[in-house]
């Protein structure tokens, strides 16, 4: 039996999403799941990886940064024609630098760019092209917004807000920070499917 599987939401087979979760943040979970319905809507063949037991450790997450560089190029290599876009949450941002190497463009949401792991993400974001996006809160201590803006990506930052980007005590404000980071993903998917 394997440690993940990888669940296809049929679309455009000449549009590719690939959705890399985070350790504890699945693909089910909010910042993933409404850019994966938002991208499925518009006719994007939607990738996602979910895991039999979450990544933990330093095992763990190197097993994940392996598991979704694999991952990524399965679909290139599926696909190579294809117009291909990165969903990526926390962990699944590991995957950033092979992801730079294959040509593709991500949505990277509250990357890991502080601790043990983020060294190869930190150097990667550093020379993010303006098409990619990266989101993150204030109080997330894995978040560096000054590096983040240092980028030429496009930087949503979201005032108070935790690692799962939601501002504890203010719903409405999370919900709001939720529906603009889905709009940023589906912008980003149509350029990159534009170019």
């Amino acid at each position: 039996m394997s440690d993940h599987e990888v669940q296809v939401l049929a679309g455009d087979p000449a549009r590719v999403a690939t959705v890399l979760p985070g350790s504890g943040y699945t693909a089910a979970a909010p910042l993933l799941a409404y850019p994966s319905t938002a991208l499925h809507d518009a006719g994007w063949t939607v990738r996602q990886v979910h895991w039999a037991l979450a990544p933990s450790g330093d095992a763990g997450w190197a097993r994940a940064r392996e598991v979704y560089a694999a991952t990524l190029r399965d679909a290139v290599r599926a696909a190579p024609g294809a117009a291909h876009v990165v969903v990526a949450k926390s962990l699944g941002t590991l995957a950033m630098p092979a992801a730079l190497e294959l040509g593709m463009v991500g949505a990277w949401l509250t990357p890991v760019l502080d601790g043990s792991l983020a060294s190869e993400v930190r150097a990667a974001t550093a020379g993010l092209a303006a098409q990619h996006l990266l989101a993150g809160g204030t109080a997330d201590a894995m978040w560096d917004g000054a590096l983040a803006r240092a980028s030429r990506a496009k930087v949503l930052e979201v005032d108070g807000a935790d690692h799962a980007l939601e501002v504890p005590g203010a719903w409405r404000r999370s919900l709001d920070a939720l529906a603009e980071i889905t709009a940023a993903v589906e912008l980003l998917a149509a350029s990159v499917a534009a170019s």
